[in-house]
């Protein structure tokens, strides 16, 4: 009674799980049939001996019929009185192949009701079929049941197949259970066992796990050239290059003495034909220094024996060595490990065996992966030599590589010999290139180059092209209308190429599209994507809203729009967002709009108290408010304990100062500026050199206004203001050069991004031409040598 219990449980449980996930079968046995229907392939002459009711129930199962096999199935039991396992036998092949769990429970039942006793056979096609399927819960109770009968006693293999479904599942509690299983059953473990734990070690990247399989297996079996490629294939994934090695060479000693046993499945697989009879092995993964010797030996007598083996072996083991030095040099590739990879390439070509296009792949990726570009074109020319062409992800890992030291034609290049990209990350990485370099020309050909070659984006891509074409005008132009509609457009276009691809906003996505609408004065609109963002990850996760508040307040205070900024900062704290250095500092510029001292000098305090040190900006935003005021003496008191405390100043600050002064018509605070700016080691800008000017113009000190100039206008183009060598010649053909190409060659030093050296060219070409003598070094203007005793 319990027995049948036992089976009805079983059977129920199995029934209501395997309806509920029948119709994903379906489909695929209703594919599967159409290669079944025929009457005059092999597989019908297969079931043609076959009793005629038996066939019947295949033909409904082939097409999809299954209620009608079931039907077909119980007029099979009521016409025939004898039955055996072997009636059922091409109908458990079959569900096998589909895979069919729930038919193949429906016969299993059946065969109970009528008294029909399993065999071996049977029973393992209704483990496939209910592994293959996912059916492990109901493969384990069948097995604990047919475990406990006394006609059947499940054999290893179907544990092993039990066991190789778990590893298919990364499922770590049912493979220990199924281990369970086969300890309390004592079925033992053979060599099949061993390789699927080491593929669920794999699958679960668990290298200690990998570890206590080799020792297992070195204690039950000696060491085989499969079994050695399986280990240094599962250390190399796991990341141990070191096991890895050793383990390879102690496949190399192997093959030197011969111990092969090497053979080819009809499919190409490689596999052993020794008995699985375990032997124990008396090594770790240690090697004794009896393989060292002989491992030393490999240089000059390797190719030898290699070359001495039998035809089909020789090229088996082959195979195996060299997949096994690929494996690793592959590994050496993730892991940047240059060095390991071409000691691994120079020990293939000494043992006679020749590297393939893999290897050198490998070596490829292992010299890019470490930055040596050079060295990556040498490999690769010298594949070329071999008439070995590198195939695409070689190719791509190359443009990678290109694109990161900005060497775009040449990423282009490699890029465009790529036959089938299935990944964007060789174009992902071109654009960022372009974005870095501000080339958005190019990286509209680079996009439409991926668009024509199908290559399906991820949401780097989308991030790329916000912060590629987001801006319109910026940094060279201010917004206007019509680069603000340009804009909105950009946007949207970019976001319908998301949603055609089924691609969801990222945090950064969302954060370039903001930096885009404040760049272009689109306050409304970024706004409305700040809603987006908190929505989508802020209030979900406070700690990522830091950066789009600051991008946002950042906008705000460059709009002037002082009271939205100050609503958004007391936002922010509400949604649990933790103010940073970089928001504290915003504030306090935005005190400057407010010309609040008062205000300014709490948010320092506030600042300070949450563990903030106060940075040069911080400075530059209260000196700012001091001059707003007028307060002239305050601000310059305070820049000289800014120096006084070590505190580097930067060229914003000085030019804070000098702005206002300008305006205020402060020579006598110009000329402290200029001299703190030297003494200091701070090269003047463009804008430097504006303030300056005008100032003694506006003045009326206009020859005084034109050395300023071209002394400024030197330390720009030189750190000491001495022109020496190429710059000095550069600036002897130009300035007084009447060719109308002049000013256009000097134009071109903005697009090699030299743009104070552009800017001081032009400035000293203009004092020539306006008839001022031309100063050959700042060390020579009486100016600059007055300004010397000036000191705050």
């Amino acid at each position: 009674m319990h027995m049948h219990r036992f089976r009805a449980r079983v059977f129920l449980r199995s029934i209501s799980l395997c309806k509920s996930k029948w119709h994903q079968h379906h489909g695929a046995q209703f594919l599967f049939s159409q290669n079944r229907t025929s009457t005059t392939g092999p597989k019908f002459m297969e079931f043609a001996a076959e009793p005629s009711m038996q066939l019947q129930v295949l033909k409904a199962l082939c097409s999809g019929q299954r209620k009608k096999a079931s039907d077909l199935l119980l007029d099979f039991g009521s016409r025939t009185q004898s039955l055996t396992a072997d009636d059922f036998l091409h109908i458990f092949k079959f569900c096998a192949r589909s895979p069919d769990p729930v038919f193949v429970m429906e016969i299993w039942r059946f065969m109970e009701l009528k008294g029909v006793r399993m065999n071996d056979t049977c029973s393992s096609l209704m483990m496939q079929a209910l592994c293959k399927g996912g059916y492990l819960e109901e493969a384990f109770d069948i097995m604990d049941f047919l475990g406990g009968s006394q006609c059947l006693y499940p054999v290893l293999p179907l544990y092993n197949s039990l066991l190789g479904s778990c590893s298919k599942m990364q499922s770590l509690i049912l493979a220990n259970k199924c281990l369970d299983l086969m300890e309390k059953k004592m079925v033992g473990k053979s060599e099949v066992t061993y390789t699927e734990l080491l593929k669920l070690a794999v699958l679960l990247k668990d290298l200690p796990a990998a570890h206590l399989v080799w020792q297992e297996y070195v204690k039950n079996y000696s060491m085989s050239i499969i079994a050695l490629r399986r280990f240094i294939w599962s250390f190399t994934r796991l990341g141990d290059l070191e096991s890895a090695c050793k383990t390879l060479q102690q496949m190399v000693s192997l093959a030197v003495r011969g111990n092969i046993s090497i053979a080819k499945t009809v499919y190409g697989k490689l596999y052993s034909t020794r008995m699985d009879i375990p032997v124990p092995s008396n090594k770790g993964l240690g090697l004794t220094i009896s393989d060292f010797k002989e491992i030393k030996k490999l240089d000059s007598c390797m190719s030898a024996e290699l070359d001495g083996l039998n035809g089909e072996e020789h090229s088996l083991l082959v195979k195996a060595l060299r997949w096994s030095f690929n494996d690793i040099i592959h590994g050496c590739a993730n892991q940047k490990n240059y060095i390991l990879a071409r000691k691994l390439i120079l020990q293939m070509e000494n043992l006679g065996l020749q590297p393939s296009c893999h290897s050198y792949n490998g070596i490829i990726k292992a010299v890019a992966s470490h930055g040596s570009l050079g060295d990556a074109i040498e490999v690769l020319k010298k594949m070329q030599q071999k008439n070995l062409k590198p195939n695409d992800s070689t190719l791509a890992t190359l443009s990678i590589t290109c694109s990161k030291t900005q060497q775009l034609d040449l990423a282009e290049a490699f890029l465009n010999q790529i036959s089938e990209c299935l990944y964007p990350h060789p174009y992902n990485a071109l654009l960022a290139s372009c974005n870095e370099l501000n080339q958005p020309e190019r990286a509209v050909q680079v996009f439409a180059k991926m668009k024509q070659k199908k290559v399906l984006p991820n949401i780097r891509t989308c991030e790329l092209l916000f912060s590629l074409f987001g801006v319109v005008n910026a940094p060279y132009e201010d917004s206007n209308i019509l680069s603000q509609v340009d804009a909105a457009k950009r946007i949207n276009a970019i976001e319908k190429y998301m949603a055609t691809n089924g691609i969801q906003h990222s945090h950064l996505s969302i954060k370039n599209i903001v930096r885009a609408l404040g760049e272009e004065g689109m306050i409304r609109e970024m706004i409305q994507y700040l809603h987006v963002a908190e929505n989508l990850f802020i209030y979900r996760n406070p700690s990522l809203g830091t950066h789009i508040y600051n991008t946002v307040l950042h906008y705000l205070v460059k709009a002037k729009e002082s009271d939205l900024a100050i609503a958004i900062f007391k936002k922010m704290k509400l949604c649990g967002c933790d103010p940073d250095s970089e928001t504290y500092n915003i504030m306090i510029n935005c005190c400057t709009i407010l010309k609040s001292y008062r205000s300014a000098c709490l948010l320092i305090s506030t600042m300070i108290r949450k563990g903030f040190c106060p940075v040069i900006c911080t400075y530059t935003a209260i000196i700012k408010i001091l001059l707003e005021d007028e307060n002239f003496d305050e601000a310059l008191n305070l820049l000289k304990q800014v120096i006084l405390d070590g505190i580097q100043p930067d060229i914003l600050l000085y030019n804070t100062v000098l702005k206002q002064a300008c305006y205020k018509g402060r020579i006598d605070v110009i000329e402290l500026i200029v001299e703190g700016m030297r003494r200091e080691k701070v090269p003047p800008d463009p804008r430097t050199c504006g303030y300056v000017f005008s100032a003694y113009v506006d003045s009326g000190f206009h020859n005084t206004a034109i050395e300023a100039l071209q002394v400024l206008s030197l330390r720009m183009m030189s750190e000491d203001g001495n022109l020496l060598g190429e710059k000095k010649k550069i600036v002897n053909e130009f300035i007084l050069s009447e060719d109308l190409a002049s000013e256009s060659r000097i134009l071109k030093l903005f697009e090699d991004s030299e743009d104070e050296f552009a800017v001081g060219l032009l400035n000293l070409r203009w004092c020539a031409i306006a008839g001022f003598p031309i100063c050959e070094s700042a060390d020579q203007s009486l100016w600059a040598r007055r300004l010397e005793g000036k000191r705050l």
